[in-house]
C-alpha cells in the first residue's frame, strides 16, 4: 500500500464481535498472566479493556470486558464460544 496516497493512514478492517463478556480467565490466559492479575488490574482501573464493580452488600466483584476493547488492547477475537 502506497502511504503516500493515504497521507499515511492504516485503515482496519473490524472484526465482529459477540455480545457479552469476554471471561477473566480467558482474558488471561489470552495475555499470558493469571486470573488475579487481571482482576486486580481491572479493579485499580490499569487495564483499559473493562471495569470492576463491587456487588451491592458484598465484597465481592463483577468483571465486565468488553470484546472490542480487549480486541484493541491484545489483538485477540473472542466470538463468545471460545474455550477457557
Amino acid at each position: 500500500m502506497d502511504q503516500k496516497l493515504n497521507n499515511g493512514k492504516i485503515f482496519v478492517e473490524i472484526p465482529d464481535f459477540e455480545h457479552g463478556n469476554v471471561p477473566v480467565s480467558l482474558a488471561a490466559k489470552v495475555m499470558h498472566k493469571d486470573v488475579l492479575f487481571v482482576r486486580l488490574g481491572l479493579q485499580q482501573g490499569e487495564l483499559p479493556f473493562g471495569s470492576a464493580f463491587v456487588k451491592e452488600g458484598s465484597s465481592q466483584y463483577d468483571y465486565y470486558i468488553s470484546p472490542f476493547l480487549f480486541w484493541q488492547y491484545t489483538g485477540y477475537v473472542y466470538r463468545g464460544d471460545d474455550c477457557v
